[in-house]
């Protein structure tokens, strides 16, 4: 699959790493690229269920293009969410929906996660993208 140019090239900075460790302080690192949901707006709505920490996300649509706000109580989701923001924040609804969490996997960062952050992260993408699914 071809994915947009920011998320090609993280595709490539982490296959670039070779070290579980380092792979998992890049994600670490990622947490600033989320568009911070604030607590007061974090409701059951939001939240992201059959994650272990606390972690909400809402999309939004602008024009066409998708706008990602997130947060968690735990800065390894937190950069999770900034994987996720990178991926599909700004980009065309159309080509947002084409996303698959493959790119995750080419990535080698669901495997350095334990399976529940795994299964978590791939819970936040279904969250996002049931989102855009309904969005017609």
């Amino acid at each position: 699959m071809t994915y947009p140019q920011k998320l090609a090239e993280l595709v490539d900075d982490f296959q670039s790493i070779d070290d579980r460790m380092e792979r998992l302080e890049y994600v670490f690192d990622l947490a600033s690229e989320v568009n911070e949901l604030p607590n007061d707006e974090w409701t059951d709505s939001t939240r992201i269920h059959g994650c272990q920490s606390e972690a909400h996300v809402r999309v939004d649509i602008e024009d066409e293009n998708v706008r990602l706000y997130s947060g968690a109580d735990s800065k390894l989701v937190q950069g999770l969410m900034g994987i996720l923001t990178i991926a599909i924040d700004g980009q065309p609804i159309e080509i947002a929906r084409t996303l698959t969490p493959e790119f995750a996997v080419e990535m080698g960062v669901l495997n350095s996660l334990s399976p529940s952050r795994s299964n978590g992260f791939r819970n936040m993408f279904d969250k996002v993208m049931s989102t855009l699914m309904e969005e017609e």
